[in-house]
Order: structure tokens, then C-alpha cells, then sequence
């Protein structure tokens, strides 16, 4: 199996995503630059962290034109398994490829900080190794991470149990207050009908190891493989 990060002018965790993948995951990854067309030789796609474009115009709203981003879509239309984080969330939506849009936060400042984030479903590729309501401790950096959306997409992210994370607070409970940017019914994660491509906010790269405060995050990366391992033996 091979992994792909995107990097675009401005992305600033590729090369948090690549360590992880490469150390801790153990599988061979490549970056992919934001011009690139050709995703054949991948099995996953990373779009991650940073400011893509300097989020001039509005984040992730640039560099959904990267004639890479077309070749996502085309990719996930096949079932291929994306994963977006952060900037990568709102480069999702602002694609048309998750529903709903990330905007600045309620304080209107930059936040960051180690949250905690309840894991709502265990029934996506992403997600298949973690335990359904357990409560993992990541770090966000953002100033867009407020998740807003119509009442008729939310109904329909709970009614089809999309909604993969959401913030809470350390016993699992959702509170306004373990709401750090003010995200409609506290999300913190989606995922799309077919549940191959999720977006978060919180950082699982950055919690991957204990030395950075938590290792939290490693469940996600050993779901997708494992989802991976799992689509090669059938």
C-alpha cells in the first residue's frame, strides 16, 4: 500500500503527516505537489494542516482549484480513502467533497491548544480501531474551525451517522464550553455518504507520540491501515 501527502503553497504539516506515516504507521508515502494529476499509484491521499494559499479569500477557497484537488475527487469517486486535517477539512468542503463550511471562530482569534474530542462512530475506515465513545486528547491550530452547516445537513450527518467527532469535555460530556471555536453541534469531524473521505480539525499527527502530550492520534492513521491491509487480502 503507498500513501500520498498533498502539499500546497503554505502547507505547513506534510511533513508532520509523512513522519507518521513512515515511522509509526510504517508504510511507504510520498509527498504529491498541489499541480500534480497522477493519484494511480495510491491507496490513500493526506490532505493536510497548514495555511494553503496563505488563506487569502477565504481557507481552503484557493486551493480548491489546484488541478490536483480534481484528481481527489475523481479518486474518492473510485473509493479511494482521503483524509483531511485542519486546513485539509476546510479544503474538503470548500471542494464540494464534505458538506457544510468552516468559518473563523466565534472569539474571531487563532486557537491552540490540546482539546478533547469524543469519538462518535467506529463504522468508517478511519475510525475501525478506536472505541465508540472513548474520549482522545489532540491538539487544534486554527482560526477557521468553526463547522457550520444548514439544519438540513445536520439532520442528515446524524441521521446517517457521519458526524465522527465531536468536542467534549474530559469525561466525554458536550458542553458550550469544551466547544473551543464555537462549531455547530460541537463537530469536530464528518465524514461523506460513502465514508471513505473524512475531515477533522483536531491534529491526530501531532498526537502520535507521548513526548508531544499524547498519542491519541494513532488510532486513526492504524484504522486506515488496517482498512487498507484488510481491501488487499480480499
Amino acid at each position: 500500500m503507498k500513501f500520498g501527502v498533498i502539499v500546497f503553497p503554505g502547507s505547513n504539516c506534510d511533513h508532520d503527516a509523512y513522519h507518521v506515516i513512515s515511522k509509526h504507521v510504517g508504510q511507504p508515502v510520498s509527498f504529491i505537489w498541489h499541480k500534480e494529476t497522477d493519484l494511480s499509484g495510491y491507496d490513500a491521499i493526506i490532505i493536510p494542516g497548514g495555511f494553503s494559499y496563505g488563506d487569502y479569500l477565504r481557507a481552503g477557497a484557493l486551493a480548491r482549484f489546484s488541478p490536483v484537488m480534481s484528481s481527489v475527487r475523481e479518486f474518492a469517486a473510485r473509493g479511494g480513502f482521503v483524509l483531511g486535517i485542519c486546513n485539509g477539512f476546510q479544503i474538503l468542503c470548500e471542494a464540494g467533497l464534505l458538506p457544510g463550511a468552516l468559518i473563523r471562530n466565534r472569539n474571531l482569534h487563532f486557537v491552540c491548544a490540546h482539546i478533547n474530542v469524543l469519538v462518535e462512530t467506529t463504522d468508517t475506515p478511519f475510525t475501525n480501531e478506536l472505541t465508540r465513545g472513548a474520549v482522545l486528547r489532540l491538539p487544534i491550530a486554527h482560526a477557521e474551525g468553526n463547522y457550520t452547516c444548514d439544519d438540513a445537513t445536520l439532520a442528515e450527518l446524524q441521521r446517517e451517522d457521519r458526524i465522527v467527532f465531536r468536542y467534549c469535555d474530559d469525561a466525554g460530556h458536550i458542553t458550550d464550553k469544551a466547544n473551543p471555536n464555537g462549531a455547530r453541534d460541537s463537530i469536530a469531524g464528518i465524514c461523506n455518504r460513502a465514508r471513505n473521505v473524512i475531515g477533522l480539525m483536531p491534529h491526530p499527527e501531532r498526537a502520535c507520540e507521548d513526548l508531544l502530550g499524547s498519542s491519541d492520534g494513532r488510532g486513526i492513521f492504524h484504522s486506515l491501515t488496517a482498512t487498507l491491509v484488510h481491501a488487499q487480502e480480499r
